[in-house]
């Protein structure tokens, strides 16, 4: 199926709703749906073919639509993507997919009896840094991985306990399940899956029924430990990705914003050891990674 056959309806009109939206081209938006229509009916301005509706059911059995796009609340994601399913759509879903593993095993089961793409939208893969830093490591360059050490966090805001994400019906999770599966994602990206699993979450801060804060020591059947930490805690916000291979190391620090300027450090061990040769890469323009990301999954489709 060739992308401009795909037409598209997004589920929810917030911001990564806006953000999916901008990535597409126009002719291929035909629904946009939230539950406050006016939010709906904004997301559909400069869409030509575009219907706006409250109407989930309406979005996924429209006959002119086969891609659908979902990014609402964590506990909304997977009772509209299995709708979506079994109209016999293909389908995004923002992270985290789910709030439990029984449902993420019943949108796999659903995905294969319907014959159509599931994938849950990770979209610090397709940052500019992380592209450069498969590419390096896809070289050979970095020699075999033997760990990763990654922190994520943000200091939160004034009330950040009284939304949808301190609910634990809604959300899932805390922190964890916020920023902690793009850290558990990305490091799977690199070293593949993990057979030894600990660790713990923890509330320090903020005065809710989920983390704030979590610890993990992820570990692959060959040994290669994934050391995470996301935080809400942290007051100044940070970003921190290390791969550290036999013969060098890759260090993506920012995402821009306020996270600071996204940059790939790349320290290349020398013969003699001692200090390393680098090169510093920097992204300072931003990211195309929900673009990439949906034209990765147009063309799976």
């Amino acid at each position: 199926m060739k992308s401009t056959e795909l037409k598209v309806a997004i589920i929810g009109s917030g911001l990564i709703g806006k953000k999916r939206v901008n990535s597409l081209k126009p002719e291929q938006v035909r629904v946009t749906c939230d539950l406050i229509l006016k939010r709906a009916e904004d997301l559909a301005k400069g869409a030509p073919h575009c219907v706006a509706t409250v109407s989930p059911e309406k979005a996924v059995t429209s006959p002119d639509v086969n891609v659908v796009m979902i990014a609402t609340l964590n506990s909304s994601l997977a009772p509209l993507a299995k709708m979506a399913i079994e109209a016999g759509k293909h389908v995004l879903i923002e992270k985290p997919g789910a709030i439990s593993v029984r449902e993420i095993e019943e949108l796999l089961s659903l995905s294969e009896k319907n014959k159509v793409l599931v994938r849950v939208g990770f979209n610090h893969r397709y940052h500019p840094a992380f592209q450069k830093a498969y590419e390096i490591a896809q070289s050979g360059a970095l020699g075999p991985l033997m760990f990763i050490r990654a922190r994520y966090g943000h200091g939160g805001r004034v009330g950040y306990n009284q939304e949808w994400r301190a609910d634990p019906k809604l959300s899932g999770g805390g922190e964890l399940m916020d920023q902690g599966v793009h850290l558990i994602d990305l490091a799977g990206s690199f070293l593949g899956n993990f057979s030894s699993i600990e660790g713990h979450a923890a509330t320090y801060f903020w005065d809710m029924p989920v983390d704030d804060n979590a610890f993990l020591n992820l570990r692959t059947a060959q040994g290669q430990t994934a050391w995470l930490q996301v935080s809400c805690t942290e007051w100044k916000n940070l970003f921190s990705f290390e791969v550290y291979g036999k013969k060098a190391k890759i260090h993506i620090e920012g995402l821009g914003g306020s996270y600071g300027i996204e940059k790939l450090s790349y320290y290349q061990m020398l013969p003699e050891m001692g200090p390393p040769d680098t090169t510093v890469y920097e992204y300072p323009r931003g990211d195309q990674s929900w673009k990439l990301e949906m034209d990765e999954f147009f063309k799976d489709i």
